[in-house]
């Protein structure tokens, strides 16, 4: 990328502290992986094992060996901590990131019955060990619909000042639930509530697995937002809609004027 041909907006070099683009694996094949992850690499920040994948990924040591050939993070899904969470076995789940020198903890209450104080216990616990992200938001479409504004932001506040460095809202990798409509739109005026309840914006990922979203988020925040459940294959893509680059932004950042 020549900045002498275009005006761009700027976008930091890693490691970034802003515009990270976090990538799910739902269980790719590895050598599609290892060639993906080649191709973007400049553009990713943080890989997330989605779901319990790794549990069933008999060579997970050479994804692994990949991303830290590349220099990029990983953590496993939150929905696995909660899997370990409901059986008792905590202090395995944190052996187990041990054992996999995992560079993040993910800690949930997506799906399983746990109060966001609960939650937040847990966030302590593991930043003794590990830097912690968070999740706001559940996966239950009816739960989603009841949560308030005001329980977004106090929730959001509540996992930082436990000690999460990065708190990620739920969107499931449909873009559906949680932050989300039913119809893959935002919740109106629930991120600028969020924003407006002195959250750094910087501490903050949106998942955004779709374009709709991906632009929604670029177009309210900038080309820097934390975005993630972004597919391996959609990184390349979504590093164009930041750039203004592909049709759906490119008229919003000329009208911005926002170039560095």
């Amino acid at each position: 990328m020549n900045p002498q041909w275009l005006d761009l907006p700027a976008r930091p070099p890693k490691p970034r502290a802003a515009g990270l683009t976090m990538v799910i694996d739902n269980g790719l094949p590895t050598g599609w992986f290892a060639d993906a992850v080649a191709s973007s690499a400049q553009f990713i920040d943080i890989v997330k094992f989605g779901w319990g994948t790794c549990m069933v990924t008999e060579d997970l040591d050479r994804k692994i060996s990949v991303l830290a050939d590349h220099g990029i993070r990983f953590c496993f899904g939150g929905t696995l901590f909660e899997k370990f969470v409901v059986q008792d076995r905590f202090d395995a789940f944190l052996k187990f990131c041990h054992h996999w020198k995992a560079d993040i903890v993910e800690v949930s209450n997506g799906t399983i019955s746990m109060s966001n104080a609960e939650k937040a216990e847990y966030i302590r616990r593991c930043a003794a060990e590990f830097a912690v992200s968070s999740e706001v938001g559940f996966k239950d479409q009816a739960k989603a619909d009841l949560m308030t504004s005001a329980q977004w932001v106090d929730c959001i506040a509540e996992d930082l000042a436990a000690g999460a460095s990065l708190v990620i809202t739920e969107a499931r990798e449909s873009g559906k639930s949680g932050i989300c409509r039913p119809d893959g739109h935002l919740r109106g005026g629930l991120v600028e509530t969020i924003l407006a309840g002195g959250a750094d914006p910087d501490r903050l990922l949106f998942e955004a697995p779709t374009k709709d979203l991906q632009t929604q988020f670029i177009t309210l925040l900038g080309p820097n937002v934390n975005l993630g459940n972004v597919s391996l294959g959609d990184v390349i893509a979504l590093e164009t809609l930041r750039l203004g680059l592909r049709g759906d932004t490119l008229l919003h950042f000329e009208a911005a004027s926002i170039y560095a």
